[in-house]
């Protein structure tokens, strides 16, 4: 792990900042192109519709992640929604998307990203965070389990809970 200090810089997105509004799109268009997202970028419609879509949304945060002084470089973002609990009453943040540039991994963003995650949750007064995660994704089940996440099970016995999904369109 290489020393941060002084480098990065980790903040909640304005999703006004037009800086931060270019940084998330060309993040998330980057994760998409990743293996882990799909291998495929955005399309034409999230590129335009994104950032407004997510400002529409009051339970929508999104954290970005720069490198560098002064010309800062964007490296990481985690887009997150609030949800709720019915077994706790209580809100819950599912942390949609986790991006960290290939040339940054290995450098303990994400994990400087998912603390501030956590501490926006507790401020919202979420009683735990959810996200899902590809079983092949060795690098960020490291993150996940070295920041506290495990698999979500009630009773041993009935199993692990399997995220499943069924398009609209």
């Amino acid at each position: 792990m290489s020393d941060l200090s002084g480098a990065l810089r980790v903040c909640l997105a304005d999703y006004e900042n037009q800086a931060h509004a270019r940084a998330l799109v060309t993040l998330l268009d980057a994760y998409a192109r990743d293996p882990m997202g799909g291998g495929h970028g955005l399309s034409d419609f999230a590129r335009t519709h994104l950032v407004r879509s997510l400002a529409e949304r009051p339970q929508a945060f999104s954290v970005l992640a720069f490198m560098g002084a002064g010309d800062e470089t964007p490296v990481g973002l985690v887009n997150c929604i609030e949800g709720f609990s019915t077994f706790a009453c209580q809100p819950l943040v599912n942390i949609h998307d986790v991006v960290v540039l290939q040339a940054y991994r290995g450098q303990r963003i994400g994990q400087h990203m998912l603390a501030l995650v956590d501490g926006i949750a507790r401020e919202r007064g979420a009683c735990k965070l959810t996200l899902e995660v590809l079983s092949g994704n060795s690098g960020a089940m490291q993150l996940y389990r070295r920041v506290g996440f495990d698999n979500y099970q009630l009773d041993p016995a009935a199993g692990q809970a399997q995220f499943l999904q069924k398009w609209l369109s």
